[in-house]
């Protein structure tokens, strides 16, 4: 994992309970490194179209709608469809 973040140039990892945790909290290390990162070696599975969600989310972002109420209620809506809450033919 060390690697990963040496070959990045950002985040942090922990453990818990034998799970490994990646995180990268700086907005500009997430659309300059990571979001590129991703573009070149997609992800493969489900888990892709959280990827796409994260990028309309950084989208919004970018384009300073999370500072309004509609914006923030896009971006709630787009995090509730992510992860355990996507519904798709293979859960």
């Amino acid at each position: 994992m060390q690697s990963f973040i040496n070959y990045l140039g950002c985040g942090t990892f922990y453990e818990y309970k034998q799970i490994v945790f990646f995180r990268v909290s700086k907005f500009v290390d997430i659309v300059d490194k990571l979001i590129p990162f991703f573009i070149k070696y997609p992800i493969v599975g489900i888990k892709y179209l959280d990827f796409i969600d994260l990028i309309k989310i950084k989208d919004l972002m970018v384009n300073k709608e999370h500072l309004n109420l509609t914006g923030l209620d896009k971006i709630k809506k787009i995090k509730s469809g992510m992860n355990r809450g996507r519904i798709s033919e293979y859960t």
